[in-house]
Order: structure tokens, then sequence, then C-alpha cells
């Protein structure tokens, strides 16, 4: 966490307090956004595998650089994070309305990337894969991430052109970690008491399905 403050908050930063004067707005906010998008690149090198976590990587990587060299304005450039963020938060809504939610593929690709320490764990989660209260979860959380990162878009919308650019560059990561970590305690919650819920409606059906030892009949002596 230390590590993503200071490369995707700290550096660009210091980086655009460094360059605005000597480069102007565009320049300096480009030169600021070079240490995320290296970051994101080392991630993907370093993990070497290709899976949900990596396409999502994929994409955000082509759609900054795609966003930060395709306008002159120090506006528009500033808003091409939440243009990834957007993109993203419809592909969240997308999965969940062709039956194929994203959190569950992330929770996958998070387990395989574990290896061997978390085999049987993976191994149970794909075997929830066709359960109707387990897929129902899993949709549910990929609608609220989906909306929420579509919130999360409207309110930077708003921060870019209500804040100057360097204070949005304080203030925007701020926020953002913030919606992020509200978001995902709210997965963390859910995801536990929708755990629980469905280890009672095991339990009942298995004690509803075990035989009545105390009214079943005593064989005779």
């Amino acid at each position: 966490m230390a590590v993503e403050i200071v490369i995707n908050f700290v550096l660009p930063y210091l980086i655009y307090s460094a360059l605005d004067d000597r480069l102007g707005d565009v320049y300096a906010l480009l030169a600021s956004s070079v240490p995320p998008i290296l970051w994101s690149i080392v991630e993907l090198v370093r993990h070497r595998r290709i899976d949900a976590l990596s396409l999502l990587v994929i994409a955000g990587i082509v759609l900054s650089i795609v966003a930060a060299f395709g306008t002159g304005s120090a506006r528009m450039l500033q808003l091409r994070e939440k243009l990834v963020t957007g993109l993203i938060g419809l592909i969240f809504l997308g999965s969940a309305l062709i039956g194929r939610p994203l959190i569950y593929e992330l929770a996958a690709a998070g387990m395989r990337r574990k290896g061997a320490d978390s085999a049987d764990e993976l191994a149970h989660f794909e075997s929830l894969r066709e359960n109707a209260s387990f897929r129902r979860t899993m949709t549910v959380m990929t609608l609220v991430w989906g909306i929420g990162l579509i919130i999360d878009v409207a309110i930077g919308v708003v921060l870019v052109f209500a804040l100057s650019i360097k204070d949005y560059l304080i203030v925007g990561p701020i926020f953002g970690y913030a919606f992020m970590g509200a978001l995902s305690l709210w997965t963390f919650w859910y995801a536990k008491r929708a755990k629980r819920r469905g280890e009672e409606r095991r339990a009942a059906a298995q004690a509803q399905a075990a035989p009545d030892t105390a009214t079943a009949p005593r064989p005779a002596e």
C-alpha cells in the first residue's frame, strides 16, 4: 500500500509541481502520469500471467496512454483516469448482465496467483459456480462495483472542474482511495454475510435430511 501511494499519489504530485512552471499544465500532467503507467507495466510483467486481473491492467494501460496523448486540453487530460474507471465500470455492469459476473473471474484469478497455497480454496470456489445463491452473490457484488465505479467517475468529473490542477492531484487520489476502500470493505462484509447464510442453509438442509433418531423405533430386545 505504501508503494502504491508513493507511485500513484506522491510522485505524480511532485513531478507536476516541479515541471508545471517550465513545461506548462499539459506536459507536466503527461510527465506525472509516467510513474503509474510504468508501475502497471512492471506489475503485469512480474506476475507473468494473462488472466482477468491482467486484462484489466492491460486495458487500463492502453486507455491511459490513448487518453494522455489524445488531447491537448489539461482538463481532459486530468479526466483520463476517470475515462479508464468509467469503462471498467461498464465492463463490470456488462459482465453481470450477460451472466458472467466479473467479480467471480477476478476472485478466481487472485486465488490462482497464490498457487498451491490456495489450491483447495480455489477448487471449492470453482465448485460453487453453478450454485444459484453463489451466482446471485457474485452478480450483486459485480453490479455494486460497476455502479460504484460510475459514481466515482461522476464525482471525479465534478472535482476536476471545481478544483485547480494541483489541488485535484491531492484531493483526487485521496477520494479515490477512500472510495475504493469503502467498496472493498462492503465487498468483504457482503461476502462474509453471504458465506454465513450459505452455511446456515446447508446446515438446515442436512438437519432436515438426517433421520430423526429421537423418534425412530428402538429395536426389540
